[in-house]
């Protein structure tokens, strides 16, 4: 599924990056070693977490998107760093549990 097509499904709030990558997989989760040994390649990532550390665990396992939760906002060095990496950023107002089970409804595993 394309990120456009889950931002569309979920009313998802665009921040920054692609909309044509492909996603397979869904990962919910704010402990980021946990994310770092377990997620897999081409994931939506669900999360409250927003500090630019964040990126760095995309970028090396290979998540192709995060939704931030909560209406929690991005700050700008994350926003940069995204940029920098092609990491695709989102929020929503709604919380990880509500999230991860829409996720789940279209698809992603």
């Amino acid at each position: 599924m394309k990120l456009k097509e889950v931002m569309d499904e979920l009313g998802l709030e665009y921040v920054c990056g692609e909309l044509d990558k492909e996603v397979v997989h869904g990962y919910t989760c704010d402990l980021l070693s946990e994310v770092m040994g377990n997620a897999k390649p081409d994931t939506l990532w669900v999360t409250v977490q927003s500090h630019m550390n964040i990126i760095a665990v995309a970028t090396i396992t290979g998540i192709r998107g995060i939704i931030l939760c909560n209406g929690h906002d991005y700050d700008e060095q994350t926003i940069r760093k995204a940029k920098e990496e092609g990491i695709t950023l989102f929020k929503t107002q709604e919380n990880s549990f509500v999230v991860s089970g829409k996720l789940y409804a279209l698809g992603l595993r």
